[in-house]
């Protein structure tokens, strides 16, 4: 359904054509070459709103791009499908000083199916144009012009699409009928949209000038949560010859639930029968639930199907039940299914999907905000989550991919914006505990065990099932230590609601601990560095920490006979920010050296200014994570 969403999102572009410009590249002011690696020198974007089964989107755009770096953003992909049309494409191409030195058509477009590899159905298509230039800078020009048979969905307008990106001017034309309602969602668009309304048009103008492009701030909130953007949703709307109308998340989860799934939650009766008798000798709905979740995912695998009405509808729960097979919309109204067929009710729930958390917008409802469904059972005292696409995660567990953000919950009364679970920084654990043996050449062997619980509990479930030396290849880039190779490979999982993923492995580095004359320098944290950030001056972006963790580490060394370990001195570290604790420890008892460290990591979003602390406490525990101990050898 993701991939759904990008197309519909996508349906953009259009253009007629720009008047003879000069496209020097020295006409660009010199603000908007710094940081750029690209110059948008003017785009206008235009959308035709005026009937609701023929939405016309026209773009116009000249782009600069300056160097390899910014040839993404003269890349343009257009989706089309029965129901999106591309009338026109043409372009020419400018070298440095604006000359001319060729023109592109639809001719010189590769087209190519939309399938994204594992979509078993799909009925769009994409045009892909890139030019093959090697000298730099040079600007292209772009004129599209698209048409779309629905108006549910009306592409909005990011003006500045990249941090090194600068723009010249940017405008967006929104044009319906002075009689048609529309919600309009505006964010940091200084001033005010001109307005042109007469007998036959309303015309809403915004335009942005001389946007400079700006450095890449590492822990920033998304994107979309602080460009200027603008977003329009019809009051009215016509998609796929259904007619709908909403103002708020109430009215579109309603006609969610009456339009496209109501009439295909039908089951066969030999399904229903077979699904009461699975149960009946459960004593609770959350024991139910999970015996029938249990039999979704031994009868069902996860494919992608792109088609129907806009790629919205779900396949009808019948032939899920016969082919074995749907996407997530499908996956989840067949779960519902065989929950009703139970008696248990649950809630068919849009969620933006994703491992950085996006939530519903509560005071602005649209049909593009979510890419991926996943189904809540609203359990006395006890709601339960289920994703329906895997066949591996435990029942009741959502992970990083939906955790801790707002969705829509599509039901019969209307739609309701429900909260997933959040996964704090205290369950998010990774617990290692290793014993490792030092030869006199530096080289270390032993055994080392890992459980991986809340959102780390996926950390290692890829190479679940994998076979030994596909396990061996990835956990040698999972730990990225020169000369490391693995013995034995063991996973097991512990399947619940609060699952566990443990990893035992036997580990050899040779030549860990470098000798040199008389010593041996061990670097005590061998597999949990702490990455350093960079220090940033006038942070401009709160920053933002999107899933809090902790890690504990204990490590017991056996030094060999010939380290001198009377001579040892304890290191111990700690300290405390508002962003998080650090502790690491050194003891020795006898020939046992024994390494402890616990790093917590807290989530959130903090002022800007607090950046300079942030950055300090990071790198504060890099240092210590890299702490070496010179050890005396004995002569």
């Amino acid at each position: 359904m993701k991939f759904l969403f990008t197309c519909l999102s996508l349906f953009l572009v259009a253009v007629t054509g720009f008047a003879q410009n000069n496209y020097d590249i020295d006409l660009i002011p010199p603000n908007l070459r710094n940081r750029a690696n690209a110059c948008i020198r003017n785009q206008e974007t235009t959308v035709d709103m005026r009937s609701p089964d023929n939405v016309i989107l026209n773009v116009k755009k000249a782009i600069t791009v300056f160097n390899q770096n910014g040839e993404d953003e003269a890349r343009l992909v257009i989706y089309y499908d029965k129901n999106i049309s591309i009338k026109s494409i043409k372009g020419e191409v400018y070298n440095s000083v604006g000359k001319l030195t060729h023109k592109f058509s639809q001719n010189d477009f590769s087209d190519m199916s939309a399938a994204d590899g594992f979509s078993l159905f799909v009925d769009s298509r994409l045009k892909h144009y890139l030019p093959s230039i090697n000298e730099y800078p040079y600007t292209l020009v772009y004129n599209y012009e698209v048409r779309n048979k629905q108006n549910l969905i009306i592409p909005d307008w990011t003006p500045k699409p990249a941090d090194d990106v600068s723009v010249e001017k940017s405008t967006y034309t929104f044009i319906c009928k002075p009689t048609d309602r529309v919600r309009i969602k505006t964010q940091n668009y200084n001033g005010t949209p001109e307005v042109i309304t007469d007998e036959k048009l309303k015309k809403t103008i915004w335009t942005v000038n001389n946007m400079v492009a700006v450095r890449a701030e590492p822990y920033s909130p998304a994107r979309e949560t602080y460009v200027t953007n603008v977003q329009i949703a019809p009051q009215a709307f016509y998609y796929y010859s259904h007619n709908g109308s909403y103002t708020n998340w109430t009215e579109l989860g309603k006609w969610i639930y009456d339009d496209l799934l109501a009439e295909r939650k039908a089951l066969p009766t030999a399904t229903i029968e077979m699904i009461k008798d699975l149960v009946k000798n459960e004593r609770t709905d959350q024991d139910k639930a999970r015996k029938i979740y249990r039999y979704l995912q031994d009868k069902t695998r996860y494919i992608s199907v792109q088609i129907g009405i806009g790629g919205f509808q779900p396949i009808a729960a019948s032939e899920v039940d016969r082919l074995g097979y749907g996407d997530c919309k499908a996956l989840v109204n067949y779960m519902q299914s065989l929950l009703n067929a139970a008696g248990i009710a649950s809630y068919y729930c849009v969620v933006a999907a994703g491992s950085e958390k996006k939530s519903m917008d509560p005071a602005y409802a649209s049909m593009d905000q979510g890419n991926h469904i996943i189904l809540c059972m609203p359990l006395k005292g006890d709601t339960t989550w289920l994703e329906c696409t895997s066949q591996k995660i435990p029942f009741g567990f959502l992970g990083d991919f939906t955790d801790d953000r707002l969705v829509l919950a599509c039901t019969e009364d209307g739609g309701k914006l429900l909260h997933t679970p959040k996964l704090t920084s205290a369950e998010n654990l990774q617990t290692r505990k290793a014993n490792l043996k030092i030869q006199s050449d530096g080289s270390i062997s032993g055994k080392m065990n890992t459980v991986y619980a809340g959102s780390q509990y996926e950390n290692q479930e890829p190479m679940i099932g994998k076979p030994v030396t596909e396990q061996h290849k990835l956990l040698k880039e999972t730990y990225n230590i020169d000369n490391i190779d693995f013995e034995t490979v063991l996973f097991a999982q512990e399947k619940d609601v609060h699952p566990k993923l443990l990893e035992d492995i036997t580990v050899n580095i040779r030549n860990y601990a470098a000798v040199n004359g008389n010593k041996m320098f061990l670097q005590l944290n061998a597999f949990n560095l702490q990455r350093s950030i960079a220090e940033i001056k006038n942070r401009t972006l709160p920053v933002y920490v999107n899933r809090g963790y902790t890690d504990e580490d204990t490590i017991i060394y056996t030094l060999p006979d010939n380290v001198n370990a009377a001579l040892i001195v304890g290191q111990n570290k700690t300290f405390k920010s508002v962003f998080g604790e650090y502790a690491c420890k050194t003891s020795v008892e006898g020939n046992k050296l024994t390494y402890y460290r616990k790093f917590i990591l807290n989530d959130g979003i903090f002022p800007a200014e607090k950046y300079a602390e942030f950055s300090r406490f990071i790198n504060d525990v890099n240092a210590a994570d890299y702490l070496k101990l010179a050890l005396s050898l004995k002569k």
